[in-house]
């Protein structure tokens, strides 16, 4: 997948858990867990945005567009 979710990343740099990060953002803690670990499709600007403001950061913080290369392959579906 070409956006890779970077929330692991910022929250050790801001010395977050998961459970205070929760907390915080009002979201149960299997479903954050999901989005740290990049188990999810889609994701709530809402959500994003609550995240960002508990975590003091910008979205780019938490995710990154890595294109893919021409070593990936793609499953052209007709």
């Amino acid at each position: 997948m070409p956006i890779i979710l970077r929330l692991d990343r910022v929250m050790a740099d801001r010395k977050m858990s998961l459970n205070t990060l929760s907390e915080k953002v009002g979201i149960a803690n299997v479903n954050l867990s999901k989005i740290k670990t990049g188990k999810v499709s889609a994701i709530r600007f809402s959500t994003l945005e609550a995240i960002c403001e508990a975590l003091n950061c910008q979205p780019g913080d938490i995710l990154e567009y890595c294109p893919p290369t021409a070593n990936d392959t793609v499953e052209i579906k007709q």
